[in-house]
């Protein structure tokens, strides 16, 4: 692993601190950053969100899912969990906490909007860092490929219609614009660019030319 993986967690609390600090400092830029939006998809995000997305979109191997078969009871597990599971037990957490436990904490307004966001996070299946999990734990990095590449695939069937049912149970309005925006430009547009570029990368080579190639290309885009 890298410095900056190893060190991920580091980082992580480093960024926050330091956009906590500018944010004191400097909120006009800030302000101003936010106003670059569209159906409430903020631009800058969106750009920062494609340079993270689209190297591990291009290092997932969907011709994995061709193996679906052989070891099939951990890639049930992975789906219930995901998508069974997961979305609906975090809309029920940021229910019990922002509407029962944190009421008198919090005002209304804000508390949809975590909600809102519990349910947004819970809805979507981790994917880059499951490598680094594997990685770490000395899981089958072959068998973690093909869990990802499945969940990414139901990703983009399942995941607006699962946010959109939990939204409205928890009677937040659907911002269905915002919602299929977000679907287009996190999901589908990465994956399709991660697929092409797959592709012409490995058009005429060999799995290991075309896994080397692909591990020389993220290298050289991933953040």
């Amino acid at each position: 692993m890298t410095l900056f993986e190893r060190y991920l967690s580091l980082w992580v609390a480093l960024c926050i601190a330091l956009g906590v600090l500018l944010g004191n400092m400097a909120p006009g830029l800030f302000q101003m950053v936010a106003s670059w939006e569209y159906a409430s998809v903020n631009l800058a995000v969106a750009v920062l969100i494609w340079a993270m997305v689209y190297p591990m979109m291009v290092a997932v191997d969907f011709a994995s899912l061709r193996r679906i078969h052989q070891r099939p009871k951990g890639l049930v597990i992975t789906v219930v969990v995901n998508w069974l599971v997961k979305p609906f037990t975090m809309a029920a957490l940021g229910v019990l906490f922002f509407k029962w436990l944190f009421v008198d904490l919090i005002d209304p307004a804000n508390a949809d909007q975590y909600i809102a966001g519990l349910i947004l996070l819970g809805a979507a299946p981790c994917t880059a860092m499951v490598f680094v999990w594997s990685y770490l734990t000395k899981g089958d990095a072959n068998y973690t490929l093909v869990q990802v590449s499945l969940n990414d695939v139901i990703m983009v069937f399942a995941f607006a219609p699962i946010v959109a049912l939990l939204l409205g149970v928890t009677d937040i309005e659907v911002p269905w614009q915002t919602l299929l925006l977000s679907v287009a430009l996190y999901v589908v547009i990465p994956l399709a660019a991660g697929m092409a570029t797959r592709h012409a990368l490995g058009r005429g080579k060999s799995a290991d030319q075309e896994a080397a190639a692909v591990d020389r290309f993220t290298g050289t885009v991933k953040p």
